[in-house]
């Protein structure tokens, strides 16, 4: 009784410190914008906005917060270390099976890229989805290196935390398979839904998929290599987004 106590807390301490607060966060948002007099079609949410009108500020806040957001992912991995375990086996992020993970990485960004783009499109049509904005459109030389690594740092976060780490403490606490891929699923979800409820639905199905994916290969290096991707596409592919559907992907008043 005594561990199963503190491996809540422990879990309680990972999330509040991570995602969870970021699930609370966000449905505090969606009330305030529900309740906000322009409809959720005319509000906007940035992804990565630019933080100064000095070029080498922007930089310099842009880089720490990839940095120092990766700690929360290696305060995950070291207790999943405890006592004495590789982590980085113990959830399967590693390089042991180099091209069937990037394989399989590349099959979920197929079954979960389309049809998210889709939904996406189809919440913006009915108006259950914020325009989201995933990158600024003015460009510096660091732009794209700097959205590459914000891309990382979501995968690694979300699919260590959410996937590698909270499947193992679930299942060390006594939850069964799919109650723990449905309640990771549906915190994907949650912590998403300042972007409206089309992304939450998106995320809901994409945390099923993923969660269902680890539950059967034990590793989470493909989830990674998906999801880097899909946000790589998304940061960086924004701006031709803008260009050839505006009325999609334009933040409101542009």
């Amino acid at each position: 009784m005594h561990d199963a106590r503190r491996l809540r807390l422990e879990v309680l301490i990972v999330l509040g410190l991570s995602l969870g607060a970021s699930a609370v966060y966000s449905i505090v948002s969606i009330v305030a914008r529900v309740t906000d007099e322009r409809p959720l079609a005319e509000q906007s949410a940035a992804l990565n906005p630019s933080r100064s009108t000095r070029e080498w500020l922007d930089f310099t806040y842009q880089f720490l917060d990839v940095f120092f957001g990766l700690f929360v992912v290696a305060l995950a991995l070291y207790l999943l270390a405890q006592p004495g375990a590789n982590p980085f086996r113990r959830i399967g992020l590693d390089l042991s099976r180099p091209g069937r993970d990037a394989a399989s990485g590349l099959a979920l960004v197929a079954v979960i890229g389309v049809p998210g783009i889709a939904l996406y499109a189809l919440g913006r049509i009915a108006g259950w989805t914020v325009t989201v904005v995933p990158s600024p459109l003015d460009t510096h030389w660091w732009t794209v290196p700097i959205l590459v690594l914000a891309a990382l740092k979501a995968a690694l976060t979300e699919e260590v935390i959410v996937v590698g780490y909270l499947f193992t403490r679930l299942r060390e606490l006594g939850l069964g398979p799919w109650s723990t891929i449905v309640s990771s699923a549906l915190l994907r979800g949650t912590y998403h839904l300042y972007q409206g409820f089309g992304p939450f639905a998106g995320n809901v199905a994409m945390g099923l998929v993923f969660g269902w994916c680890y539950h059967r290969w034990g590793r989470t290096m493909p989830l990674v290599v998906a999801h880097w991707i899909l946000d790589m596409v998304s940061f960086i592919g924004y701006p031709l987004a803008v260009a050839w559907w505006p009325g999609l992907f334009a933040p409101p008043g542009d």
